[in-house]
């Protein structure tokens, strides 16, 4: 398992609710953007994936809800690839206010589609390792 890769936000006024609080959709919006912020971080483009033929697939995610998060609150997004081996792997994020205080937790399981097969490849990690120029961000 990797370091966690983390990305600031800060959260806006029209992503909360009638409480004021971050509505619940939102979390799952700031998790992709660290996701594809590491992806960045690596070295690994949208347009390197379809070129490889591939792209990635949320199969599932679980979310935690720890503490409220309002507008202007600034958090910090983490992101951490578990490789297991077979056709997915597991995504660990944490969404933590700047004071230290984790708001939420997320688990995702994805994997990467062969675009013209409609499949899932099998060791999605290698595809990672082919496609990164940082592939120690990804824990390979």
């Amino acid at each position: 398992m990797s370091e966690p890769f983390s990305v600031r936000v800060t959260v806006r006024g029209y992503e909360t609710d009638v409480q004021g609080h971050l509505n619940q959709s939102v979390y799952i919006n700031y998790a992709e953007h660290a996701r594809w912020s590491l992806l960045q971080a690596a070295g690994i483009s949208q347009a390197g994936l379809i070129g490889r033929g591939v792209g990635p697939v949320a199969l599932e995610t679980t979310i935690r809800y720890r503490r409220e998060l309002l507008a202007g609150d600034e958090v910090d997004v983490s992101c951490v690839f578990e490789w297991g081996g077979g056709k997915t792997f597991r995504i660990e994020q944490t969404i933590t206010r700047a004071d230290g205080t984790v708001a939420a937790e997320l688990t995702a399981v994805g994997g990467l589609l062969d675009l013209k097969e409609r499949r899932m490849v099998a060791n999605p990690q290698d595809y990672f390792k082919e496609l990164a120029t940082e592939p120690a961000l990804f824990g390979l």
